[in-house]
């Protein structure tokens, strides 16, 4: 596996934290991690690429296409900006590259997997398939979370996408019974093992910290050291 995509089955969930913690795990490797586009930042200010690499480590190398102000969907934040979206296969492109010189390369989508990237509706989804490259969904521990992760999960079936698996992208310190269940369950509505739970607050430890922890949050598959659910 040398490109992974990294979505989301809604925003603010966790998926750079994870991002960062997948990096993280492979801290023996070159990673890039590529963001698309970035929304809601002024020129200057550190976007989610970046934060994978403070977070991560040096041997990251963070890449970003495309910045819009307003914090929505990448197509209407380029519309509303007067800029040219992003598409598909610049996408693919920039990830190709990024690879002849990277062991493994992380695309982190923006929201979830059919946000629209341009106006006639291309999504991270088109540029998995261009890649042929597998997606990991980062998900939500708390009650709603079966329902758009089988969504999404149906999604990539539809699409011809390989699922890699789930990780669950903020979980509470003491977790509530649905978000204990939905432990079980989430293998269950994704078709796919759960490879990891990243703890609620992991994005504002101290780097260092951040990369000695991140090994123990994932399972093998993804670069840590705990068993696959």
């Amino acid at each position: 596996m040398t490109v992974l995509v990294v979505t989301g089955t809604g925003t603010e969930i966790g998926k750079t934290v994870v991002t960062a913690a997948v990096a993280a795990a492979r801290a023996d490797r070159g990673v890039a991690v590529l963001k698309p586009a970035q929304t809601g930042l002024a020129p200057g200010e550190p976007g989610d690429a970046a934060e994978v690499a403070r977070l991560a480590g040096g041997h990251v190398t963070a890449v970003e296409l495309a910045r819009f102000p307003d914090p929505l969907a990448p197509a209407t934040a380029a519309r509303r900006a007067g800029l040219p979206p992003v598409r598909p296969y610049e996408i693919a492109e920039a990830a190709q590259k990024l690879a002849t010189e990277h062991d493994l390369v992380l695309i982190e989508g923006a929201g979830g997997l059919l946000v629209r990237f341009d106006d006639e509706g291309a999504t991270l989804a088109d540029a998995a398939r261009l890649l042929a490259a597998p997606v990991l969904v980062v998900t939500p521990a708390g009650l709603g979370t079966l329902n758009t992760t089988a969504l999404t999960s149906e999604a990539l079936r539809a699409r011809g996408l390989e699922c890699l698996g789930v990780v669950v992208g903020s979980m509470p310190a003491e977790p509530d019974l649905a978000a204990r269940c939905n432990l079980v369950d989430l293998p269950v509505a994704a078709g796919a093992p759960l490879l990891g739970a990243v703890p609620a607050g992991a994005g504002g430890l101290d780097p260092a910290d951040f990369r000695a922890r991140a090994r123990s949050w994932l399972a093998a598959e993804l670069g840590g050291n705990r068993p696959a659910g």
